[in-house]
């Protein structure tokens, strides 16, 4: 049985700032977002953009313009 720590490299996007708040939030499908939150996968945004939840979004956070240019060019119910 080994002992050995294996600790994850750091990883920085340019989606955020230097006080680890992110610049966007994006607009993912919602079955995902609980899952990702409890067990740490990745999602993919509208954008293309993959990353974990690690946040949630309060009222009036910034949205990131690629996302909400797919979703307002999405079908209502799509």
């Amino acid at each position: 049985m080994s002992t050995d720590i294996k600790e994850r490299p750091d990883t920085t996007t340019d989606q955020s700032t230097d006080d680890d708040t992110p610049k966007f939030f994006h607009y993912v499908k919602k079955d995902k977002i609980a899952e990702s939150a409890v067990m740490g996968t990745h999602v993919v945004a509208l954008c293309g953009e993959v990353f974990p939840v690690t946040r949630s979004p309060k009222p009036g956070s910034p949205v990131c313009p690629e996302c909400k240019k797919v979703y307002d060019g999405l079908r209502p119910g799509a």
